[in-house]
């Protein structure tokens, strides 16, 4: 056998080793709104099951709103029947069955071209008013085509007109991006996409000073100051956004 064919073998060889453990890795990969074991040793609890809206309603409700369905695993929200895109419905959601202090949360998110949304947590309710009433925010957004794309901290990943996350972490519309926001005794990260590109602390003088510093200068609920627990919240601002693998583990 001469040295020509031995190696074409031996190719055919590591590429068939190759296409196996790929077909393994796959086969392998976890499934969306599922926990490893290492997740549920750790502590990690799903918020979503990927089947059903068990746990949400409504912020200041009991039900879900109707621009919000169940697609592909992932919780959808969408423009409201009778509203333009970027006029909510009223459909600002919260995880109702508890309220959270010390947690690390990990949310995917997926955005339309064009949409923005929001994350929110240590939400307090308060009849009439929205889920960011009293709410820190990390901005969800299509940083490419969305209209309130001017402003560094009102990109992608962003504690929402305070600090600015770096753009480049951020996978465009149509794609999906994880977002790990951390919450320890007042000390905050969010890691998007693997990469921490915001940090701070609440209840602070530079917290205080960086408020003042925003739009939310002269909201009554800023004013009156960030909760010490809350619950988790997502936005309807209009625009078709997807939600899924959400989970939390307290600390």
């Amino acid at each position: 056998m001469n040295k020509h064919v031995i190696m074409k073998k031996n190719i055919y060889f590591a590429l068939f080793i190759a296409s196996a453990l790929l077909v393994s890795a796959n086969s392998f990969a976890q499934k969306s709104n599922q926990l490893s074991k290492k997740e549920k040793k750790e502590g990690w609890v799903l918020l979503f099951n990927g089947k059903n809206f068990d746990g949400w309603r409504q912020c200041n409700g009991t039900q879900m709103p109707a621009n919000w369905v169940i697609e592909d695993n992932a919780m959808k929200v969408f423009t409201g029947e009778g509203k333009e895109p970027g006029q909510g419905a009223n459909g600002d959601v919260v995880f109702g069955e508890k309220k959270f202090k010390n947690f690390e949360l990990s949310i995917d998110w997926k955005a339309s071209k064009m949409a923005n949304s929001g994350i929110f947590y240590n939400v307090r309710e308060v009849p009439g008013k929205p889920v960011y009433y009293a709410a820190p925010e990390i901005q969800v957004l299509d940083n490419v085509d969305a209209t309130d794309n001017k402003v560094d901290s009102h990109l992608a990943g962003s504690l929402y007109d305070i600090i600015a996350a770096d753009p480049k972490t951020v996978h465009p519309a149509g794609e999906w991006n994880t977002i790990v926001v951390k919450v320890k005794d007042g000390k905050v990260t969010h890691t998007q996409n693997g990469v921490e590109v915001v940090s701070y602390t609440l209840w602070t003088p530079e917290w205080d000073a960086m408020v003042a510093n925003s739009k939310f200068k002269d909201f009554p609920g800023w004013q009156e100051g960030i909760d010490k627990e809350g619950y988790i919240g997502l936005q309807d601002h209009g625009y078709t956004v997807w939600f899924r693998n959400i989970k939390i583990r307290e600390l």
